[in-house]
This record gives C-alpha cells, sequence and structure tokens, in this order.
C-alpha cells in the first residue's frame, strides 16, 4: 500500500526558486520502498539527468611515492685535468652551460714545463729517427756494428714513446699536440663542460689553487630525466615494463604528468621494496631533481558496463542506482561496483538489458534522500 505525505525535507530538496513556479501545485512524492515519483517542476529543481550505461575501459590504480631522479650519465663532476691557480671563472649555480663550453681558466707553471718537455722530447725523437737510418746503411754495408744499429734502434722507439705519452697527457689539458710550437705554449688550461645542463654546485673561487682530483663544479643534465617509484612486495605482482603512470605533487595533485615503466629494480631494500624508475612521455623543466611526487599505475585494465560516479549512491553500506522505469517514476536497484576511474565506475552485477536501461546519471543522491525520509 502506497503512502503518500510531506515532510519539510522533500519540500526543501525539490522546492521551486521561480515565482511563476511557486503558484503550481507541488504533487505528493509516493514511494513504496524503492520507488518514487515526482513530477517536472520536483525534477527540474533536483537537476536530474538521465542516461544509458556506457561500455568502457577501467582500471584499478595503486598509488606509489617517489621522487624526481637523474641518471647516471645526466650528473657531471668537473675536476681540474692538472692544478693550478683559478684565473677565470664566472658561472653561478643554476647556470645552463652546453658541453664543451669553458667553465673555468687555470695557470700554472707545471703546464709550461710540460709543454717544453713534450717539444724537446719531439726534436729528441726526430734525430733518433735519423740516427737509426744511418746506422742502419752503416750496418748494411758492414761498416758499423750491429750492436751500434740495435742501440739506435731502441732509442728511436723510446724517444716516439715518450713524444706519444706526452702528447696524450697535452690533449687531456685541452692543448693540441699537433698545433704546439715553441711560439705557442700557454700558460693557461681550459676546464670545459662534459655534458650540457645547468650548474648545480660551485666549489671554487678566484685565485684559489685546486689540485687535480678536486671537484670544480656539478652539472646536472636534466633532458633524461626519471621518475623514480618505491614499490613494495604486495604490490610488486602488478608492475611491470610499459606500464602508464601518472604523476603529481602535492602542490597541484589537479596536474598530471604521464610517464612510463622502464625499469624495475631486482633488489630488495631493508623495508621489503623495489625501485621503479619511468620515463616522461614530455618532462616538465619545472620538475627540477629531488621533487617530491606522488604516483597511480594502472592495473586490471578492462572494458566494462559504466555510469558517472554521480549515478552510484551508498545506503547502509550498499550500493544502489535509479532506474527511471516510468515517465518522473524511478526505482531504486541495488548493484556491485568495481573500479573507478575518471569519474566513472563500472557495475559488475548487470541487470537484463542494461545498456538499453535510463539511469540518473546526476541527482541520484537528492532522490535517495527523498525517498528514505519518507515515512511509514
Amino acid at each position: 500500500m502506497k503512502k503518500y505525505i510531506f515532510i519539510i525535507t522533500i519540500l526543501s530538496i525539490f522546492s521551486c526558486d521561480k515565482p511563476k513556479e511557486k503558484n503550481e501545485t507541488i504533487k505528493n512524492i509516493s514511494a513504496d520502498g524503492t520507488t518514487i515519483s515526482i513530477n517536472n517542476i520536483q525534477k527540474k529543481n533536483a537537476g536530474i539527468t538521465i542516461s544509458s550505461p556506457k561500455d568502457l575501459s577501467i582500471s584499478n590504480t595503486i598509488k606509489l611515492t617517489g621522487s624526481i631522479d637523474v641518471p647516471p650519465q645526466g650528473l657531471a663532476s668537473v675536476s681540474a685535468p692538472s692544478g693550478g691557480y683559478v684565473r677565470k671563472s664566472q658561472y653561478m649555480p643554476g647556470d645552463i652551460i652546453a658541453k664543451g663550453q669553458v667553465l673555468a681558466i687555470l695557470e700554472d707553471p707545471a703546464i709550461v714545463q710540460l709543454q717544453q718537455d713534450y717539444l724537446l722530447a719531439q726534436s729528441n725523437s726526430q734525430y733518433a729517427k735519423k740516427d737509426f737510418v744511418r746506422q742502419k746503411e752503416l750496418n748494411t754495408n758492414q761498416a758499423s756494428s750491429d750492436k751500434v744499429m740495435q742501440k739506435a734502434q731502441n732509442e728511436a722507439q723510446n724517444q716516439n714513446i715518450l713524444v706519444k705519452g706526452m702528447a696524450q697527457k697535452l690533449r687531456s689539458l685541452g692543448i693540441n699536440p699537433d698545433h704546439l710550437t715553441p711560439n705557442t705554449i700557454t700558460k693557461t688550461v681550459t676546464v670545459r663542460s662534459p655534458i650540457s645542463g645547468y650548474i648545480s654546485s660551485v666549489k671554487i673561487n678566484l685565485g684559489q689553487y685546486v689540485s687535480p682530483n678536486e671537484k670544480l663544479f656539478e652539472i646536472v643534465n636534466t633532458s633524461d630525466t626519471h621518475l623514480v617509484l618505491k614499490v613494495f612486495e604486495k604490490d610488486l605482482q602488478y608492475i611491470k615494463k610499459g606500464q602508464k603512470v601518472f604523476a603529481y605533487t602535492n602542490e597541484d595533485p589537479q596536474k598530471k604528468w604521464e610517464a612510463e615503466i622502464i625499469l624495475i629494480s631486482q633488489d630488495f631494500a631493508a623495508d621489503r621494496s623495489v625501485v621503479v624508475h619511468c620515463h616522461f612521455q614530455k618532462y616538465d623543466p619545472h620538475l627540477i631533481p629531488g621533487t617530491f611526487m606522488n604516483a597511480e599505475v594502472e592495473i586490471n585494465n578492462q572494458n566494462g558496463a559504466t555510469l558517472p560516479e554521480d549515478a552510484v549512491v551508498t545506503w547502509e553500506n550498499q550500493q544502489y542506482i535509479f532506474e527511471e522505469t516510468k515517465p518522473n517514476t524511478f526505482t531504486m536497484t541495488k548493484v556491485a561496483i568495481g573500479n573507478s576511474e575518471n569519474g566513472n565506475t563500472q557495475i559488475l552485477n548487470l541487470p537484463t538489458n542494461f545498456y538499453q536501461k535510463k539511469i540518473v546519471t546526476k541527482g541520484a543522491y537528492q532522490l535517495l534522500m527523498a525517498l528514505k525520509n519518507i515515512e511509514d
């Protein structure tokens, strides 16, 4: 038996705002426990929208935490190729530099000595080569002993080794030995950047003496920056290469960056977690190394019948939807829900002809409150 009653809550939900509508008669709200009927004015004021279910791909997600990091090839510690006094250094942390750009100029008498020794060794090598050729001809004509020829050959080889070794030392200092002459000897050596990026730290000042093993600059190349996430053992079974990851910061959770898992560590840390490296589809330079990040990983991707999240209401720990069974008449139906993603919820226990049904997608909560406030 249906009962009809007005109560204050129902009237407030379905009240009218326009003066014209206030003069219209508002029908009683009827209910039989699962069904409620309203008029057009009440439907409009409750903001009820009707649509059919859609077949969409829905994924469950795992929430992870991590940070922005740079792989080893994106980090560079720059040291002096030789000892010397800093004569020029004009960069500060944060400056953008290119590969091969001069970072500092050093000056040291030992640099001059090395160039001098190279030129002398080169001259001695040329003499030793000529002497060996001469001794070889004399030996052929039996005018010189084998011992003398072999000694000249050994000297020529030794001088050649000495020249080549010193030439490599000069190249490591940035000095081209092929262009070195007595008139081009320099007392300075340049320190160049091995990679492009930005300077993260500067550890020198003008006039400072630095040794060859001393760190002068640190450079970070963010062109291949990674998102590094921590995955605990219980979630590791769902993680695999190629999965999509959506990362966001605590400051702006709505702005998300898409990334892809490219590497999964094979070792557990003390807290039973592994490190997972992800590559951004499009990197934002504002995400500097060290930035704390949250991330969501999609798992169990599958197609299914879905409704907007607003279509599903909860009453006494159960989920329900409202179907329009007749014009302006709505029946509450219990459902089981699955994964939720991007504002949509998957419906698992599909009623007959579910895709053809007219479901309330907006205003379901107002219908629930009106229905449950009607007293027997």
